[in-house]
């Protein structure tokens, strides 16, 4: 059973991090200093877990252009499971009504059919970020 929660304490603080740490540090080569940032205290953080082992996590704050879903990440082994839905899922329930911003997010290239398949379409050209190609996509609810 997938579930989703809201992060309040250190310790699922840190078990997201060692998530966003296998999946983009050591499988992404995203480099760690560009993965934490500034805005890790200003974001709203989500863990999900299958049947109690944690399995992916992701986080979405307020920006000057709208609503910022960001870092979300599932674990190899629980990939293809539903996770990242649930974690969509429960993100936009979580941001609701955005009091008209726009929800948006920077797609990795390879994953845009997932977040196409949640009713976000693709906004602009092609970009890089952390040495890996993403495309800005907006919701569309």
């Amino acid at each position: 059973m997938i579930q989703v929660r809201p992060i309040e304490n250190d310790t699922d603080l840190k078990t997201a991090f060692a998530i966003r740490q296998r999946v983009f540090v050591e499988e992404q080569a995203v480099d760690p200093e560009i993965e934490y940032d500034e805005y890790e205290k200003v974001s709203h953080h989500f863990l999900a877990n299958v049947d109690g082992l944690p399995a992916g996590t992701a986080r979405w704050r307020k920006t000057g252009n709208g609503i910022k879903m960001e870092r979300f990440a599932v674990l190899q082994e629980f990939r293809g499971t539903g996770v990242g839905t649930a974690l969509m899922l429960h993100l936009l329930r979580d941001i609701g009504a955005p009091e008209g911003r726009v929800i948006y997010l920077h797609a990795q290239n390879q994953v845009i059919p997932f977040y196409e398949k949640h009713n976000f379409q693709v906004s602009g050209g092609e970009f890089e970020e952390a040495n890996i190609l993403h495309h800005k996509m907006v919701y569309i609810p």
